[in-house]
């Protein structure tokens, strides 16, 4: 794997390296990720973090696992949004959750600003 991250990376982190390589087509359908002891060693992590992350992607609807075997991106049935499509598909959510939450806060600060000159003064000597 060409990831190196700076330091050991969370579970969540592991997963969304993967969404990104699976939307890029790095792992194409049918594909095996790298085997879960040697990817937690690589990244100096334990084997329930890799395998953690691999679950994510399974519920992602991305991988598959097979006992004995390895996990693998699903090749899809006809008609089926293939692994890549859906990982690109969740990263436009991630990215529209992001800014959305950005002009939520921005929101909440201006409200809080509108709303400063109008509060009731506080009376510090009751």
């Amino acid at each position: 794997m060409d990831w190196k991250p700076e330091r050991p990376p969370a579970a969540k982190e592991i997963a969304a390296n993967f969404r990104d390589r699976i939307a890029d087509g790095t792992y194409p359908p049918g594909g095996q990720l790298p085997g879960a002891k040697g990817l937690a060693k690589e990244l100096g992590v334990s084997l329930m973090t890799v395998q953690s992350a691999y679950r994510q992607l399974a519920d992602d609807g991305l991988v598959v696992g097979r006992r004995g075997s390895g996990t693998y991106v699903i090749d899809p049935k006809k008609g089926d949004p293939t692994a890549q499509q859906t990982a690109l598909g969740l990263r436009e959510l991630q990215d529209q959750l992001t800014h959305l939450t950005s002009q939520l806060s921005e929101l909440r600060e201006r409200v809080e600003r509108l709303e400063a000159p109008h509060r009731e003064p506080v009376d510090e000597n009751q």
